[in-house]
C-alpha cells in the first residue's frame, strides 16, 4: 500500500513547531498527488495550510494511533520517526509517571527529580527470573538480562549508563549493582554491593561537584566490574575511572565550585582534628571562591564530612591515612593562596615568610626554602650542562596550579586504589558485569579540550552502538530466513578517523606539543591546512582563526583551540615533584610512587579529567626503560589508549545500553521539556536506533498473535488448519505490494505503517460491525421500548381515565355536600353573628341610654343648679347694679333737679318779678289740679281693686309665703349645702389646681420618666437581646459542653473499650510479630545449621582418609542437644555447658559466634514472647474475673476432686515406698547373721512385733474412720449430683471406686491423711479466695471514689470553663487534658515500675526456690543407695493395674534405638503410611516409647529418643526438603507427637480433654515442656519449608494461569508489541491455565487429608497457598502495562472466581484465604469500573480500601485500553484519587511481599484415640518392639 493513500480526511499528522518541537494536526481534506499544500486543523481548533517542500515533496509524518500511544516498546509503534517517539515518552513521563522506556535493545531512562518507589527489594524479586519483555521497562530488567545472559551465554556482560550531567546515570548504576547483588545472593563475608555503596561518598566528594546544570555532577567517568564466581554469586569488584576534571581544582566558573571535599573540610575546620590545618572559611580560599556560590541549598558540608569519614572508616581507610588525605588536600587550597612578586619581566619571587607557602610546607613536611625556590625557577638540561633558569610570574603562577592538579590527580588515583584493594576478589572470577557511568555528548558556547575528549569517547561508543545494533538486526533475519537487505545506518568511522588517524587532529595535537615554540594558533593553521575543504566533517568558522568545527554524529560543535596545547602536555615541573617526594610526610611520597614504577596510561592526566587505569582486558606489561617514554605521552594519547582498551573490554562482553534523559534543565518533578528532550534524544543514539529499525521490517508479530488480533478480517473459509498459510492467505488479500512484509520460520515481517495501515483496516471493520450490531441492537431496543412504552400508555391512560372519573364523581358528592355543609355553616354563622350583634348592641344601647341619662341627669342637675346660682348671683348682681344705678340716678337726679330747681328758682325769681308768669303758672295748675283729681280718683278706684287684689295676694302669698318658707328652709339647706359644696368645690378646685400643678409636674416627669423609660426599655431591649443571644449562646455551648462531655464520655469509654480491644490486638499482633521474628529466626537458623552442615561435607570430602575408630558425632544433634535437650533435674542441667562446648571444638570461629549470637537471640526473643504471653494472659484474667465471680461451686468441687485423685495418687507412690522400705527392713531382719536375733523370742522380734501390732490396731481405727467418710462421700455426692455435670459425676465415680479398691491398710491410711490435707487445702484456698475477693471489692470502691472525685473535680472544671470566654476556655480545656493525661502517664509509669519490681522479686525468689531445691534434690540423691538406684527402674510392682493389660506404652533395647529411627522415620515412604496405616502412626509410636522410658524414669533414654528423633527428622527433611508428600507427612507427624507430648503431660489445661483411660497413660516423672518448645520450633521450620515447596511449585504457574490465560476466550485482545516480545496469552502445550493452578490445589489438600494434618493447620496452609497467588498475581499486574485493562479485569475476577469456588467445595472459607485475595479483588475492580466523574473517584476510594495509595495511582498510571472504543484515563482524575487519597496513612510501598509468611500457629488437638488400641504393623519393621 503507498504511504500516501494513508493521507486522508481525519487522519493525523505531525508538523514541525519551533516552540513544541512538533505540533499535532488534522487534516481537513483527502491528500491527492501533487497537492502542493495540505489543509490542517491544530489541536487547539486553529486551521492552517501547510505548505510541502517543492524539492522533497515529503509529506509530514503521520501520528499513530492512541492505542499505540505509550507503549512500553517504542519499537511497537507503527510509524517509527522522531515525533512519535518524542510523544510517546512525554505520554508516559508526564501522564503515567513512567520513567523507563524500551527503544529496541536501549533502556531509556527519564530523570524524574523525585523520589520513586519502584526500587525496593520487592520489585527485585518481581523482576528476578522474568523475561525481559515479560515485565514493565525497568532498570531492573536490564540487569536481570545482563545477569541470565552471563549465566546463560557463559560470557561477559556490559551496561552502558550515558547521558548528560543530571541525566541520573549515577542512580541507574547504583540500582544496577543493588540488583545483582540481591539477586546473585552475595555472602555476607563479602557484600560487595554495600561496599560500592560505601564508596560512593568518598568518591562523590572527590570526583563531583557543582555546576550551572546540575548540584551534584559526576566529573569523571567510571567502570565497575562486578565480579562473580562459578555459582554467579558476587565475590568482588573492581573500579575503574576515566577523564578527571583536574582543570577545576584550580578554576571554576561562576555558579560553579570546586570538588565538594574542600568545601566540606572548610565547613569542618573547628574540628579539634583539623586545628592542625589551620582552615578557615571558603571564601579565603583562591581555589574555592572562584565561582561565587561557596554554598549549595540545602546541603550540609559538615554533615557530609562525616558520611565521607565513615565510608573511608567502611573501607578500611585508617584514621591516619583519613588525616594524611585531609592534609594533602588542605595543602593545595594554601598552596592555591601562594602569590608571586615580579622582579622583572622574565623572573619573579615568592615574598619572604609568606604565611600560605609557610602552612603548605608545614603541611606536606617540606622545605620552605626549596619549594619557593623552585617555584619561581626551573631546571634546563642540555646535551652538556644543566641550566636553572627563573620563570615569569605568570608561568609560576601556571606551575603553581599545575603542581596543584598533579597533587590532587595522584591522590584520586591513590583513593581508588584503596577502593579497589576493599573491593578486590579473594575467590577466582568466574565472570563478571561491568556498569559503564559515562558522560554522555557535551556541547556548550565555549568547548574546549574537555569536550573533545567527551565526544570523541562517545563518538567510539556511538559506532560500537551502532554496529551492535546493526548485528542483533541482521542475527534477527537470518535467523527468521529473511532476504538480507544492506540497511544504510550512519557510520561515524569517518569521523572517528578525523579524530585518532593519522594526521588526525590528535596526531597533529600531539606533534604541536613536540615543537618547541608550538602554539594554539599555529596548531589551528595546521588543521586548516590538513582537513580544510578536504574532510566533509571539518569546518572553519566564518569569524575566527581560532576555532574549528567537527560534525559529530549528534550534532555540529565548535571548538576553542586556545588551552589545547597546555593540557594536552599537562606540564608538572620534575624539579617540584621531587621536592614532594622527599616529605618526611609519609603519605606524599606513596603517591609518587607509581610514577618511579611503572606510569599506567592514565597516570598524566589531562586538565580536563583523567583515566586510571585499571583494566581486566589485556593488561600493559612494564618493559625496562618504558616510564621515561610513556612520562613523555601526551594527555590525548594517554586517553585514546584508555578508550581503546575500554572498547576492547566493551566488545569482549555483550553489551546493554541505558539511555539516561535530562526532562529539563530545572530540575522540575516531572517536568517534560521537549527541546531538552530531543537535542538529547539524538545525542544518545536512540533515535539513530529507531531509524536502523524503520529502514527494515520493525513490526514483528509471530503467526499467533498475528491470527488472534487480526481473525476478524478473515472469513470463516479462510481459516485453515495451518496458521502460517492462513496468515500468508489472508496478508496476501490485505496488503498488495509484497515488499512490504516478509515471512519468517515463526514471524511476520511488516516494514514501517503496514501495521497502523492493517490496524485501520481492522477499526473500520469492528466499526462497521459495531454500527450494525449498534443499529440492529437500538432498533430492537427502540421497538422493545416502544411496545413497553405503549402498553404502558394504554395502561396508564385506562387507570387515569378510571380515576379521573372516580374523582369527578366523588368532586360533584363533595361538591354537593359543600353546599349543604356552606348553607348550615353560613346560616349558624349568620345566627351567631346577628343574635352576638344583637346582644351586643342591647348591650351598648343599655349602657349608652343609662350613659346618656347620667349625663343628662348630672347636666340638668348641674343646669338647675347654675340656675339657682346663677339666680342668687343674678340678682345679687341686679340688686348691686340697681342699688348702684339707684344711688347714681338719685345722685344725678338731684344734681339735675337742684341744677333745675336752680333754674326754676332763676326763673321763679324772674316770674315772680312777672305777674303773667303767675297767671300762666295758675292755668296751669288749674288743669293740674284737674288732673290729679282725676288721677287720685283713678288711683282710688285702682286702689280698691288692689286692696281686692291685694286681699287676694295676701291670701295666696300666705299659702306661697308658707311655700316659700319651705322652700326658703329647703333653699337654706340647699345653700348650706351648697356652701359646703361650694366649699368643698373650692377646696376640690384647689386640690384640682394642685393636682394639675402635680399633674403637669408629673407629666413632665412622665415625659422625662417616658424618655428615660423609652430610653431604658430599648436599652434593655437591646440588652435583653443580647442576654438572650448570649443565654442562646451559651445554652448552645452548654449543649455543646454537655454533648461534648457526653461524647467524652461515650469516645471515653468507647475508647477506653477500643482501647482495650486495641490492645489486645495490638498484643496479638505483636505477638504474632514476635512470632514471626522468631519463626523466620529459626528459619535463618536452620539455614545457618544447613550450611553448616554442607561446609562439614565438604570438609570431609576434602579430607581423604578419616581416622579409623573415629565416629564423629552428627553437628546437628551436637547443636540439639547443646540448644534443647534439657533435664527435669537440676543436676543434669549444670552438665549443659559441657556438652555446648563439645561442638564448639569442630566447628569454625565464625559459625560459633554466629551460633552463640543467634542463641542469644533466641533466648531474648524466648523471654520477651514470654512476657508477652504473661501480659496476655494477665489481660484475659482480668477480662474473665468478672465472669469468674458469678460461676457456682460444682466446678470448683470437680477440682477439688481432681486434686484429691492427683493427692491420692502421690500418696499411693508414698505408700508404695513405705512398703518397699518395711519390705527392705524384714528382708534386713532376715538376713542378719546372728539368727538369736531373729528368732521368735529375741527382744529384737518382740519390738517389732509390738510395733507392727500397734500399728494394725491404729489402722484399724483408720478403717473405720475411712467407712464414715466413704458413707460421707456418698452423701455428699447424692447431693451435688443433680447440680453438678457429667464430668464431676464421672470424678467422684472414679473417686469412689478408688476408694473401694483400697485394700491395704497403708493406703487407707494414707488416703484418710491425703483427705485431711485435701480439706485443709481447700479451706486455705477458700480463705485466699476470700480474701482475694476482699481485696477486689477494697479496690473497686476506691476506683469507684476516684471516679466520682474526678467527676465532681470535671464538673467544678466544667462550672469554671463556663464562666470563661471561648479562647480562655478552650485553652484551659486543652491545658486540663494535657494535666491529665500526664498524670495517667505517671500513674501508669508507676504502675509498670510497680510491676518491675515484682517481676525482678519473683525472679530473684524463683531463683532461690530453685537453688533449694536443686540442693534437696542432690541431697535425696546422696541419701539414696547404689542398690536402690540399680532397682529403681523395676517398679512394675507398684502399679495398680494388671501386669497382663496393654499399658499404651512401647518397649524398646538402648542398642535398637538408631534402628527405630532409620525404619520409623528415615527410611519411612509416606504415600504408603498415609494410604494404608492411621494418620499419625509414626509420632504414637515414638510417643508410646517416650511413655515407657518415662514410666522407667530413665531421663537419658528420654533425650537420647527425643534428639534422635528431631535429628532424623531434619535429616530426611534436608534429604527429601524438596517432596511435598515427605514435608506434609512429617508437618503432620511432628504436630500430632507434640500434641501427644501436651495430651499426656498431666497439666490440667491439657487433661480436660482426655477420657479418663486416656489420663491414666499421663507421662509421671519427667517434664517435657522444654522439648515440646523445641518440636514447635521444628513444626515451624517444617512449615515453613512447606510453604516454600507450594511457593516453588505454584510460583511458575500463577502468573500464567492467572494473568496471561485467557480463561474466557475472546475477551482480550493482542495488542501489536515491540522487539522484547512478551510471553504469549495463547495457550500453549506446554503453559499452565487456571485449571492447573486448581488441579495442584486439589493435589495439595487430598495429600494433607491423607497424612491427617490438624484442620486448623490445614486452613492456614491454604491461606498462605491464597497470599501468594494473590500477592504474585497482583505484583505482575502493578509491574505490566499490558495487563491493565478492562478485559483482563474481567478475567482476573472470573480466575477469582473459581478459586472461590473451590473453597466452598473444601469448606475453607472460614480460613481467611479469601481475605487475602482482596487486594487482587479491588486492583480488578479498579480496572472495570467507571473512571471518570468525582462521583466515580469516591467510589474508588471507598472500594479500593485493600489497596494503598501508590498501588491505587499505579493502576490507574497502567490502564491501557486494548481497542480504540476504550478511553484512557484522564490524568486530571488520577490527581483527583491522589487528592482524596492523601490523608490515608498507609504503606508506600507498591508491591506486595510475595514472600511473607504468615506466623503459624498450632492449636492444641487432642486424640480421641486411646494408646492401648494401636496396632503396629509388620510391615514398618519394627519387631524389636514390644509392647507393655
Amino acid at each position: 500500500m503507498a504511504a500516501s493513500e494513508l493521507y486522508t480526511k481525519y487522519a493525523r499528522v505531525w508538523i514541525p513547531d519551533p516552540e513544541e518541537v512538533w505540533k499535532s494536526a488534522e487534516l481537513l481534506k483527502d491528500y491527492k498527488p501533487g497537492d502542493k499544500v495540505l489543509q490542517l486543523r491544530l489541536e487547539e481548533g486553529k486551521d492552517l495550510e501547510y505548505c510541502l517542500d517543492t524539492k522533497t515533496k515529503e509529506l509530514p509524518p503521520l501520528r499513530n494511533p492512541d492505542i499505540l500511544v505509550g507503549e512500553n516498546d517504542l519499537t511497537a509503534l507503527s510509524y517509527l520517526h522522531e515525533p512519535a517517539v518524542l510523544h510517546n515518552l512525554k505520554v508516559r513521563f508526564i501522564d503515567s509517571k513512567l520513567i523507563y522506556t524500551y527503544c529496541g535493545i536501549v533502556l531509556v531512562a527519564i530523570n524524574p527529580y523525585e523520589q520513586l518507589p519502584i526500587y525496593g527489594e520487592d520489585i527485585i524479586n518481581a523482576y528476578s527470573g522474568q523475561n525481559m519483555g515479560d515485565m514493565d521497562p525497568h532498570i531492573f530488567a536490564v540487569a536481570e538480562e545482563a545477569y541470565k545472559q552471563m549465566a546463560r551465554d557463559e560470557r561477559n556482560q556490559s551496561i552502558i549508563v550515558s547521558g548528560e550531567s543530571g541525566a541520573g546515570k549515577t542512580v541507574s548504576a547504583k540500582y544496577a549493582m543493588r540488583y545483582f547483588a540481591t539477586v546473585s545472593g552475595s555472602a555476607s563475608e563479602a557484600n560487595v554491593e554495600e561496599k560500592v555503596l560505601a564508596s560512593n561518598p568518598i568518591m562523590e566528594s572527590i570526583g563531583n561537584a557543582k555546576t550551572t546544570r546540575n548540584d551534584n555532577s559526576s566529573r569523571f567517568g567510571k567502570y565497575i566490574e562486578i565480579g562473580f564466581d562459578k555459582r554467579y554469586r558476587i565475590i568482588g569488584a573492581n573500579m575503574r575511572t576515566y577523564l578527571l576534571e583536574k582543570s577545576r581544582v584550580v578554576f571554576q566558573a561562576e555558579e560553579e565550585r570546586n570538588y565538594h571535599i574542600f568545601y566540606q573540610l572548610c565547613a569542618s575546620a573547628a574540628l579539634p582534628e583539623f586545628k592542625t590545618l589551620r582552615l578557615g572559611n571558603a571564601n579565603y580560599f583562591h581555589y574555592t571562591k572562584q565561582g561565587g556560590s561557596p554554598v549549595i541549598d540545602g546541603v550540609d558540608d559538615a554533615k557530609e564530612m562525616v558520611n565521607t569519614r565513615q565510608a573511608c572508616t567502611l573501607l578500611g581507610i585508617s584514621d591516619s591515612y583519613q588525616m594524611g588525605i585531609f592534609r594533602i588536600l588542605a595543602g593545595i587550597l594554601h598552596l592555591g593562596n601562594v602569590e608571586f612578586a615580579s622582579r622583572d619581566s622574565d623572573s619573579c619571587t615568592v615574598p619572604p615568610k609568606h604565611e600560605p607557602l609557610t602552612i603548605f610546607c608545614d603541611l606536606m613536611g617540606v622545605e620552605y626554602e626549596e619549594m619557593a625556590h623552585w617555584l619561581c625557577h626551573r631546571k634546563l638540561a642540555t646535551a652538556t650542562e644543566t641550566y636553572i633558569k627563573p620563570i615569569s610570574k605568570l608561568h609560576a603562577i601556571n606551575a603553581r596550579d599545575a603542581l596543584a592538579k598533579h597533587i590532587y590527580a595522584n591522590l584520586f588515583n591513590w583513593i581508588v586504589d584503596h577502593v579497589n584493594k576493599a573491593l578486590h576478589a579473594t575467590v577466582k572470577q568466574h565472570s563478571f558485569i561491568g556498569v559503564l557511568d559515562i558522560y554522555g555528548f557535551e556541547t556548550f558556547e565555549i568547548n574546549s579540550f574537555e569536550q573533545f575528549c567527551i565526544n570523541y569517547a562517545n563518538e567510539k561508543l556511538q559506532q560500537q552502538f551502532n554496529m551492535h545494533v546493526f548485528k542483533l538486526e541482521q542475527e534477527e533475519y537470518m535467523k527468521e530466513q529473511i532476504p538480507w537487505t544492506l540497511i544504510d545506518f550512519y557510520d561515524n568511522q569517518p569521523c572517528i578517523n578525523l579524530i585518532e588517524a593519522k594526521m588526525g587532529v590528535l596526531d597533529l595535537l600531539d606533534e604541536e606539543c613536540k615543537m618547541p615554540k608550538g602554539s594554539d594558533d599555529s596548531w589551528a593553521q595546521k588543521l586548516y591546512n590538513t582537513h580544510l575543504n578536504k574532510c566533509a566533517l571539518f569546518e572553519k568558522p566564518r569569524l575566527s582563526n581560532k576555532a574549528f568545527i567537527i560534525k559529530h554524529f549528534a550534532d555540529k560543535v565548535e571548538y576553542q583551540c586556545e588551552g589545547f596545547l597546555e593540557k594536552n602536555k599537562d606540564t608538572v615541573y620534575e624539579e617540584q615533584i621531587k621536592v614532594l617526594k622527599s616529605s618526611k610526610f609519609k603519605l606524599l611520597p606513596e603517591l609518587f610512587q607509581d610514577e618511579e614504577k611503572v606510569l599506567s596510561p592514565t597516570s598524566a592526566t589531562p586538565s580536563g579529567r583523567v583515566p586510571l587505569s585499571r583494566t581486566a582486558v589485556k593488561p600493559a606489561k612494564a618493559r625496562p626503560g618504558q616510564a621515561s617514554k610513556e612520562h613523555k605521552k601526551t594527555v590525548g594519547h594517554q586517553f585514546r589508549n584508555s578508550l581503546h582498551l575500554l572498547m576492547e573490554t566493551l566488545n569482549a562482553t555483550t553489551p546493554h545500553y541505558v539511555r539516561c534523559i535530562k526532562p529539563n534543565d530545572f530540575k522540575f518533578p516531572f517536568t517534560f521539556d521537549e527541546k531538552r528532550a530531543v537535542q538529547q534524544l539524538r545525542a544518545c543514539g536512540v533515535l539513530e536506533t529507531i531509524r536502523i529499525s524503520a529502514a527494515g521490517f520493525p513490526s514483528r508479530w509471530t503467526y499467533q498473535e498475528f491470527f488472534s488480533r487480526y481473525r476478524v478480517l478473515m472469513k470463516q473459509r479462510d481459516v485453515l488448519g495451518d496458521r502460517k498459510q492462513t496468515c500468508k492467505n489472508v496478508l496476501e488479500k490485505l496488503i498488495k505490494d509484497k515488499d512490504k512484509y516478509q515471512f519468517g520460520k515463526t514471524k511476520i515481517f511488516f516494514r514501517a505503517g503496514q501495521v497502523a495501515y492493517l490496524e485501520k483496516i481492522r477499526a473500520d471493520k469492528l466499526r462497521a460491525a459495531c454500527i450494525r450490531i449498534q443499529k440492529t441492537i437500538r432498533g430492537w431496543l427502540m421497538r422493545k421500548k416502544y411496545m413497553r412504552m405503549r402498553k404502558a400508555a394504554i395502561t396508564i391512560q385506562r387507570h387515569v381515565r378510571g380515576y379521573q372519573a372516580r374523582c369527578y364523581a366523588k368532586f360533584l358528592r363533595r361538591t354537593r355536600a359543600a353546599i349543604t355543609i356552606q348553607k348550615f355553616q353560613r346560616m349558624y354563622v349568620v345566627r351567631k353573628r346577628y343574635q352576638c350583634m344583637r346582644a351586643t348592641t342591647i348591650a351598648l344601647q343599655a349602657l349608652l341610654r343609662g350613659y346618656m341619662v347620667r349625663n343628662k341627669y348630672q347636666m340638668m342637675l348641674r343646669e338647675h343648679k347654675t340656675v339657682i346660682i346663677q339666680k342668687h348671683v343674678r340678682g345679687w348682681l341686679a340688686r348691686v347694679h340697681y342699688r348702684r344705678t339707684l344711688k347714681a340716678i338719685v345722685y344725678l337726679q338731684c344734681c339735675y333737679r337742684r341744677m333745675m330747681a336752680k333754674r326754676e328758682l332763676k326763673k321763679l325769681k324772674i316770674e315772680a318779678r312777672s305777674v303773667e308768669r303767675y297767671k300762666k303758672l295758675h292755668i296751669g295748675l288749674e288743669n293740674k289740679i284737674v288732673q290729679l283729681q282725676r288721677k287720685i280718683d283713678e288711683q282710688n278706684k285702682e286702689y280698691k281693686s288692689l286692696l281686692e287684689k291685694m286681699s287676694n295676694l295676701e291670701i295666696t302669698y300666705s299659702t306661697e309665703t308658707e311655700k316659700l318658707r319651705n322652700d326658703v328652709e329647703r333653699l337654706r339647706m340647699s345653700e348650706e349645702e351648697a356652701k359646703n359644696a361650694t366649699n368643698r368645690v373650692i377646696s376640690l378646685q384647689e386640690e384640682i389646681a394642685k393636682l394639675r400643678k402635680e399633674l403637669h409636674q408629673t407629666q413632665s416627669e412622665k415625659k422625662t420618666i417616658e424618655e428615660w423609660a423609652d430610653k431604658y426599655k430599648h436599652d434593655t431591649e437591646q440588652l435583653v437581646s443580647e442576654l438572650k443571644e448570649q443565654n442562646t449562646l451559651l445554652k448552645t455551648e452548654k449543649e455543646e459542653l454537655n454533648r461534648r462531655i457526653h461524647d467524652q464520655a461515650r469516645e471515653i469509654t468507647e475508647s477506653m473499650e477500643r482501647k482495650l480491644v486495641e490492645e489486645t490486638k495490638q498484643l496479638e499482633l505483636d505477638l504474632n510479630d514476635e512470632r514471626l521474628r522468631y519463626q523466620n529466626l529459626l528459619n535463618e537458623f536452620s539455614r545457618l545449621e544447613e550450611r553448616y552442615d554442607d561446609l562439614k561435607d565438604e570438609m570431609n570430602l576434602m579430607v581423604s582418609i578419616p581416622k579409623p575408630g573415629h565416629k564423629r558425632t552428627d553437628s546437628t544433634h551436637s547443636s540439639n542437644e547443646s540448644e534443647y535437650t534439657f533435664s527435669s533435674e537440676i543436676t543434669e542441667a549444670e552438665d549443659l555447658p559441657v556438652r555446648m562446648e563439645e561442638p564448639s571444638e569442630k566447628k569454625a570461629p565464625l559459625d560459633m559466634s554466629l551460633f552463640l549470637k543467634l542463641q542469644k537471640r533466641v533466648t531474648e526473643l524466648e523471654q520477651e514472647k514470654q512476657s508477652l504471653q504473661d501480659e496476655l494472659d494477665r489481660k484475659e484474667e482480668q477480662a474473665l474475673r468478672a465472669k469468674a465471680k458469678e460461676e457456682e461451686r460444682p466446678p470448683i468441687r470437680g477440682a477439688e476432686l481432681e486434686y484429691e485423685s492427683l493427692k491420692r495418687q502421690e500418696l499411693e507412690s508414698e505408700n508404695k515406698k513405705l512398703k518397699n522400705e518395711l519390705n527392705e527392713l524384714q528382708k534386713a531382719l532376715t538376713e542378719t547373721r546372728a539368727p538369736e536375733v531373729t528368732a521368735p523370742g529375741a527382744p529384737a522380734y518382740r519390738v517389732l512385733l509390738d510395733q507392727l501390732t500397734s500399728v494394725s490396731e491404729e489402722l484399724e481405727v483408720r478403717k473405720e474412720e475411712v467407712l464414715i467418710l466413704r458413707s460421707q462421700l456418698v452423701s455428699q455426692k447424692e447431693a451435688i449430683q443433680p447440680k453438678e455435670d457429667k464430668n464431676t459425676m464421672t470424678d467422684a465415680t472414679l473417686l469412689l471406686e478408688d476408694v473401694q479398691k483400697m485394700k491395704d491398710k497403708g493406703e487407707i491410711a494414707q488416703a484418710y491423711i491425703g483427705l485431711k490435707e485435701t480439706n485443709r487445702l481447700l479451706e486455705s484456698q477458700l480463705q485466699s479466695q476470700k480474701k482475694s475477693h476482699e481485696n477486689e471489692l477494697e479496690s473497686l470502691r476506691g476506683e469507684i471514689q476516684s471516679l466520682k472525685e474526678e467527676n465532681n473535680r470535671q464538673q467544678q472544671l466544667l462550672a469554671q470553663n463556663l464562666q470563661l470566654p471561648p479562647e480562655a476556655r478552650i485553652e484551659a480545656s486543652l491545658q486540663h487534658e494535657i494535666t491529665r493525661l500526664t498524670n495517667e502517664n505517671l500513674d501508669l509509669m508507676e504502675q509498670l515500675e510497680k510491676q518491675d519490681k515484682t517481676v525482678r522479686k519473683l525472679k530473684k525468689q524463683l531463683k532461690v526456690f530453685a537453688k533449694k531445691i536443686g540442693e534437696l534434690e542432690v541431697g535425696q540423691m546422696e541419701n539414696i543407695s547404689p542398690g536402690q538406684i540399680i532397682d529403681e527402674p523395676i517398679r512394675p510392682v507398684n502399679i495398680p493395674r494388671k501386669e497382663k493389660d496393654f499399658q499404651g506404652m512401647l518397649e524398646y533395647k538402648k542398642e535398637d534405638e538408631q534402628k527405630l529411627v532409620k525404619n520409623l522415620i528415615l527410611e519411612l515412604k509416606p504415600r504408603g503410611v498415609a494410604v494404608n496405616l492411621i494418620p499419625g502412626l509414626p509420632a504414637y509410636i515414638l510417643f508410646m516409647c517416650v511413655r515407657h522410658a518415662d514410666y522407667l524414669n530413665d531421663d537419658q533414654k528420654v533425650r537420647s529418643l527425643l534428639t534422635s528423633t528431631i535429628n532424623g527428622i531434619k535429616k530426611v527433611l534436608k534429604k527429601r526438603g524438596d517432596d511435598f508428600e515427605t514435608v506434609s507427612f512429617w508437618l503432620s507427624n511432628t504436630c500430632r507427637f507434640l500434641h501427644c507430648l501436651k495430651q499426656y503431660s498431666g497439666e490440667e489445661g491439657f487433661m480436660k480433654h482426655n477420657t479418663p483411660r486416656q489420663n491414666e497413660h499421663c507421662l509421671t516423672n519427667f517434664d517435657l515442656a522444654e522439648y515440646r518448645q523445641v518440636l514447635s520450633d521444628l513444626a515451624i521450620q517444617i512449615y515453613q519449608q512447606l510453604v516454600r515447596v507450594l511457593e516453588n511449585i505454584l510460583q511458575p504457574m500463577i502468573v500464567s494461569g492467572m494473568l496471561e490465560h485467557e480463561t474466557i476466550q475472546g475477551v482480550s485482545g493482542v495488542k501489536p508489541t515491540g522487539l522484547r516480545k512478551r510471553t504469549s496469552s495463547i495457550a500453549d502445550e506446554g503453559t499452565y491455565t487456571l485449571d492447573s493452578i486448581i488441579r495442584q490445589l486439589n493435589s495439595f489438600h487430598s495429600v494433607m487429608c491423607q497424612h491427617g494434618m490438624d484442620p486448623e493447620l490445614i486452613k492456614q496452609v491454604v491461606k498462605q497457598m491464597f497470599y501468594i497467588i494473590g500477592a504474585v498475581t497482583l505484583n505482575n499486574l502493578l509491574l505490566r502495562k499490558d495487563m491493565c485493562s478492562w478485559s483482563k479485569g474481567m478475567q482476573i475476577r472470573y480466575n477469582v472466581s473459581q478459586l472461590e469456588e473451590w473453597l466452598r467445595d473444601k469448606n475453607l472459607m472460614n480460613s481467611g484465604a479469601k481475605e487475602t485475595l482482596e487486594p487482587l479483588i479491588q486492583a480488578a475492580q479498579l480496572l472495570q469500573v467507571k473512571k471518570k466523574t468525582d462521583e466515580d473517584a469516591e467510589a474508588i476510594c471507598s472500594m479500593c480500601n485493600a489497596l494503598t495509595t501508590a498501588q491505587i495511582v499505579k493502576v490507574l498510571n497502567l490502564y491501557t485500553p486494548v481497542n480504540e472504543f476504550e478511553e484512557r484515563v484522564l490524568v486530571s482524575f488520577i490527581r483527583t484519587i491522589q487528592v482524596r487519597l492523601r490523608d490515608r496513612k498507609d504503606s508506600p510501598q507498591l508491591l506486595m511481599d510475595a514472600k511473607h509468611i504468615f506466623p503459624v500457629t498450632f492449636p492444641f488437638n487432642p486424640s480421641s484415640l486411646a494408646l492401648e488400641t494401636i496396632q503396629i504393623p509388620a510391615s514398618l519393621g519394627l519387631g524389636f518392639i514390644s509392647r507393655v
